[in-house]
């Protein structure tokens, strides 16, 4: 289930990945890496999966290097991004999609 954040309190790090073992692992080398917490994941179709994590910048950053190396490992990752300060109205888009879906 998705947490909903205060707007403007920390920065946002997406990783999209093919297949769900791919992130899972990513997932698990976020939170393993640096003090950021698992906002949400969404399948987005054609077998990517997006596992989304908040914190403050510099965490969010080490997360998604941490996640990404990872899930190449043992799998495709498609995308790396971090936004350090989203617009509120990308937190309310956020708040929306995330925490899962078909």
């Amino acid at each position: 289930m998705a947490q909903k954040i205060a707007p403007g309190q920390s920065a946002l790090g997406m990783i999209e990945t093919r297949g769900i073992v791919a992130s899972i692992e990513a997932a698990d080398a976020m939170v393993k890496a640096a003090n950021v917490t698992i906002v949400g994941h969404r399948k987005a179709g054609g077998g990517l999966v997006s596992v989304i994590v908040r914190g403050e910048v510099g965490a969010v950053k080490a997360a998604t290097d941490a996640g990404a190396v990872a899930a190449n490992k043992i799998g495709e990752v498609v995308a790396v991004h971090v936004i350090p300060r989203p617009h509120d109205e990308v937190n309310d888009m956020l708040d929306a999609i995330s925490g899962g879906g078909d």
